[in-house]
C-alpha cells in the first residue's frame, strides 16, 4: 500500500465488458495515486451459481468498503445477491446498484440516500423519478434521468441532496464506462464515503458524457446522433468507396461495449461486411429498448422508407428489454414497419472462448434462453455464435470464420 489508504471494492455485473475497463482504471489509480489504492474483487452474475463463488463473494463483501452491482436481472441470482449483501449493507461505506431488479436496487446506500426514498420523499429528485417511473419502467426511467441530470442537479438543495447527487453522478460515471470515467467514479465515491479519505484533497474530473443513443463506426471521428450527419461522413470517406447500389446493413450494438472500449468484435464484423461491398449503419442505445433507435436511424430521412436492406443484431438480446423484461409485441411492431430480414447473432457473454470450445454442453444454458430463444420471439433468424471472450483480459473478439459466414448470410 506504500502508506496509502486501501479501499476494498467488490462488484457483481451481468456481462464482462466492465471487468476490463475497471481493471484498467484500478491499475492506473494504483500506479499514479499517492493517497489511495484499490483492491477489487469482481464476479460475473452467472458465476454465482457456483457455491464456492457464493462463499467467496460473501467473504469479499464482509471485507469491503464499497459494493457495486449492475444489470442484475436474473431472478434466482438476484435473490442470492440480496441474501448476501442485505445483512452486510450497514457495514459498507457505500453500496451502489445500477439498473437491476427492484429488490436489488433497494440495496443502494450512499450516506443518507437510499433508493427507497425516491418513492417517499417530497424532494425534487423524488418527483422527477416518479414521473419517469410512470413512463416506460423503472430501469428505463433511471437511464432517461441521466440525459437531463445537468438541469436537475442544479435545483437540488446542496445540504440535503448531496448524497442523491452523488448517486446520480455515479450513474453517469458508470454508464460512461470508459477507464477515465470509472477511475473518477472510484475516487469520488471513496472520498465521499470512506472515512479515512474524507479530508484528503483529490482532483476528480466530472463524468465524460457519451450519447445515450446514436450511430458508431470504428473509423469515425465521433459518435453521431443524426443519420444525415453520419452519412455525410460515411459517403465522403477516403479509405473506401462503395457501389451506388451497395446493400446497407443495419447493425444493432450494445452501448456498454463501446464506452468500455470492448468493441473489437463489432469492428471485426463491420470490416467483414464492408470488405464485401456493403455499407453499414451501426446503432446503439444506452437503455434496453432498441425500437426507438431502429425507427430513428434505419429509415431514410427523405423517402421515409427503410434505409437498410437487412438488420443484424450483434447484442444477442431481445430487441426490447434485453436481459430484463422483454416486450416482444413492441419489437415485432418496430420490425414490421421496417420489413427487412432480421438476424440476431450470439456473443459468448457467460463463457470464455476456451470454456465454450472445451464444453460438452456448448453454449451456456442461460445464454440459450436469453440469446437464442427470446430473440426468436421477435422474429430473429439464425442465432450463430460470432464472438468469443479472451480468458485473460475478458475482452471480446470475433471468432475466425464465423464473422465471415454471418456477413455472407446477411448479404444474401
Amino acid at each position: 500500500a506504500k502508506g496509502r489508504v486501501v479501499v476494498k471494492v467488490t462488484y457483481v455485473v451481468l456481462e464482462p465488458q466492465y471487468q476490463s475497463a475497471l481493471s484498467a482504471a484500478v491499475n492506473q489509480l494504483n500506479t499514479n495515486n499517492d493517497k489511495v489504492c484499490f483492491e477489487v474483487s469482481g464476479y460475473l452474475l452467472e458465476e454465482l451459481r457456483d457455491v464456492k463463488n457464493l462463499a467467496m463473494l460473501k467473504k469479499d463483501v464482509e471485507e469491503s468498503n464499497i459494493f457495486i452491482g449492475s444489470l442484475i436481472f436474473i431472478e434466482e441470482l438476484a435473490e442470492k445477491v440480496v441474501e448476501i449483501v442485505t445483512p452486510l449493507r450497514d457495514n459498507l461505506d457505500a453500496c451502489l446498484i445500477f439498473p437491476s431488479m427492484p429488490e436489488v436496487m433497494r440495496l443502494n446506500k450512499l450516506g443518507t440516500f437510499s433508493i427507497a426514498q425516491l418513492g417517499q420523499s417530497k424532494s425534487a429528485i423524488a418527483s422527477f423519478m416518479k414521473k419517469k417511473k410512470e413512463s416506460g419502467g423503472f430501469e428505463e426511467g433511471m437511464l432517461k434521468l441521466v440525459r437531463t441530470l445537468p438541469k436537475v442537479l442544479k435545483y437540488l438543495p446542496s445540504d440535503k441532496a448531496a448524497d442523491a447527487r452523488n448517486f446520480m453522478n455515479s450513474l453517469q460515471y458508470w454508464l460512461g464506462g470508459s477507464t477515465d470515467n470509472l477511475e473518477n467514479f472510484l475516487l469520488m465515491i471513496s472520498k465521499a464515503y470512506v472515512p479515512a479519505l474524507k479530508d484528503m484533497d483529490m482532483v476528480i474530473a466530472e463524468p465524460e458524457l457519451f450519447p445515450d443513443t446514436g450511430i458508431w463506426h470504428p473509423t469515425a471521428p465521433a459518435m453521431y446522433e443524426d443519420l444525415k450527419e453520419y452519412l455525410n461522413w460515411y459517403d465522403t470517406r477516403k479509405d473506401i468507396t462503395f457501389a451506388k447500389n451497395a446493400p446497407v446493413v443495419g447493425l444493432v450494438l450494445q452501448r456498454s461495449h463501446l464506452v468500455t472500449g470492448d468493441e473489437g468484435h463489432y469492428s471485426g464484423m463491420v470490416m467483414e461486411l464492408e470488405a464485401r461491398g456493403a455499407k453499414v449503419v451501426p446503432i446503439f442505445a444506452g437503455g434496453l429498448d432498441f425500437s426507438m433507435p431502429v425507427e430513428r436511424f434505419f429509415f431514410d430521412p427523405i423517402t421515409k422508407g427503410p434505409y437498410v436492406d437487412t438488420v443484424l443484431s450483434l447484442t444477442g438480446f431481445a430487441l426490447v428489454g434485453g436481459p430484463a423484461r422483454q416486450d416482444h409485441p413492441k419489437a415485432i411492431d418496430s420490425l414490421k414497419k421496417l420489413n427487412v430480414p432480421y438476424m440476431c447473432t450470439v456473443p459468448l457473454s457467460f463463457q470464455t472462448t476456451e470454456e465454450w470450445t472445451d464444453s460438452s454442453l456448448g453454449l451456456h444454458p442461460v445464454q440459450v434462453a436469453l440469446q437464442v430463444a427470446l430473440p426468436e420471439l421477435d422474429g430473429a433468424l439464425e442465432p450463430v455464435i460470432f464472438s468469443g471472450r479472451d480468458s485473460k483480459t475478458g475482452k471480446s473478439h470475433t471468432l475466425e470464420g464465423r464473422a465471415s459466414q454471418i456477413a455472407s448470410r446477411a448479404l444474401k
